[in-house]
C-alpha cells in the first residue's frame, strides 16, 4: 500500500478536525529550520487558534529553508511566518503583507552565533582564517549563515576563500554537534539555539566559546551579530486581502500564556520590525532579491 505523504495526512487531520467550522484551505508555511516535526509541533496551535479566528481552515506546512522562496513564489501558499530574509524576498518580488513580527522570550529581535569549543583557541574571528566550519545553507539560512557572513565581511573576511573549508549540515542542531564532537572547528547557529539545546540536555553550554562575542547589552542570549527582527507573518498574494486587520488583530491579541504561545516557545507577536538592515546586508552580500 501506498503510504500516503506526512503533509496530506496532517491536512487530512485538521478537515476532520474542523469540517464543521471552517468554509476553505488557507495554507501557512512556516520555516522549519529544525525538522518538519518541530516545526509542525511547535505551530500547530497557532494554525488551530486562526482557524477559529477566522472561520476558514489554517493548515500548516513546515518548510527546510531553502524550500520556503520556491514555495512563496510558486503560490503554494497564502502566510509565510519566516525569517527576516525571506521575508524580505516575499515583499519584494510579491509585495507581501507584512502583518506582524514575532515576539519571542528574547524579544522580536535576533541574530547569529559562531560557537567553537571552548579549548579550540578560537576566540575572534581572525581565529577563523584556515579552520573548518559549518553553517545551514548557504545564501538562504539567516540565523545560520547570512548574519554571520555579513558579520564576517565587513571585517574583511570571507567565508569561501579565508577558511579551510565551508560545510552545509541539514540542521541547526547537527551543526552543534558536529563542533562538539571535532567534526567542524566553529559552526554558524541563530541565537537561542545553544541555550534551548542546554535545556533539552543536548549539551553543557560551558563547552563551548562563542566567537566576537557581545557583551553587556540588554539582549538576554549568546550572541555573535548585529540583530535583526525575528520572524514575520506575512500575508501573500492568495491571501485575503480583506481579511488582513482580523489576521494581524488576532496575531497581536495572542497572550504569553496562551496555549499557542506555550506551543510556540514565545509571547505572541507585535507591530511589524523594520527591514532595513536586514535588506542592507542582503544588498551587500549580493543575495536573493538583491542578486542582480
Amino acid at each position: 500500500m501506498k503510504k500516503t505523504p506526512w503533509f496530506l495526512s496532517l491536512l487530512l487531520l485538521f478537515s476532520m478536525f474542523y469540517s464543521s467550522q471552517a468554509a476553505a484551505l488557507l495554507k501557512l508555511g512556516v520555516v522549519a529550520n529544525r525538522g518538519a516535526s518541530e516545526a509542525t509541533t511547535r505551530w500547530i496551535e497557532l494554525g488551530r487558534y486562526l482557524s477559529k479566528e477566522m472561520g476558514e481552515m489554517v493548515a500548516i506546512i513546515p518548510l527546510r529553508p531553502p524550500k520556503v522562496p520556491a514555495a512563496a513564489l510558486g503560490g503554494e501558499l497564502d502566510y509565510l511566518l519566516s525569517h527576516s530574509p525571506h521575508t524580505a524576498l516575499v515583499e519584494e518580488k510579491l509585495s507581501a503583507r507584512v502583518l506582524a513580527t514575532l515576539n519571542t522570550k528574547a524579544g522580536s529581535q535576533f541574530g547569529g552565533v559562531i560557537v567553537a569549543r571552548k579549548d579550540s583557541g578560537i576566540r575572534r574571528a581572525e581565529d577563523l582564517k584556515g579552520k573548518r566550519v559549518m553553517s545551514l545553507k548557504f545564501r538562504t539560512a539567516a540565523g545560520a549563515y547570512i548574519f554571520q557572513t555579513y558579520h564576517l565581511m565587513q571585517k574583511g573576511i570571507d567565508p569561501h576563500k579565508d577558511f579551510a573549508s565551508m560545510k552545509q549540515g541539514r540542521k541547526q542542531d547537527d551543526l552543534v554537534r558536529a563542533v562538539a564532537e571535532g567534526k567542524a572547528d566553529a559552526a554558524f547557529i541563530r541565537t537561542g539555539m545553544l541555550e534551548v539545546m542546554a535545556k533539552e540536555g543536548k549539551i553543557n553550554i560551558d563547552d563551548f566559546v562563542i566567537v566576537d562575542q557581545v557583551k553587556n547589552d540588554s539582549f538576554p542570549l549568546v550572541r555573535t551579530t548585529d540583530l535583526y527582527p525575528e520572524w514575520s507573518f506575512s500575508a501573500l498574494p492568495s491571501a485575503p486581502s480583506g481579511k488582513d486587520s482580523q489576521v494581524k488583530n488576532a496575531l497581536l491579541k495572542i497572550s504569553q500564556d496562551s496555549k499557542v504561545a506555550e506551543k510556540g516557545r514565545v509571547k505572541g507577536f507585535v507591530e511589524p520590525e523594520s527591514l532595513d538592515g536586514i535588506k542592507k546586508a542582503l544588498r551587500a552580500l549580493k543575495i536573493t532579491p538583491y542578486d542582480q
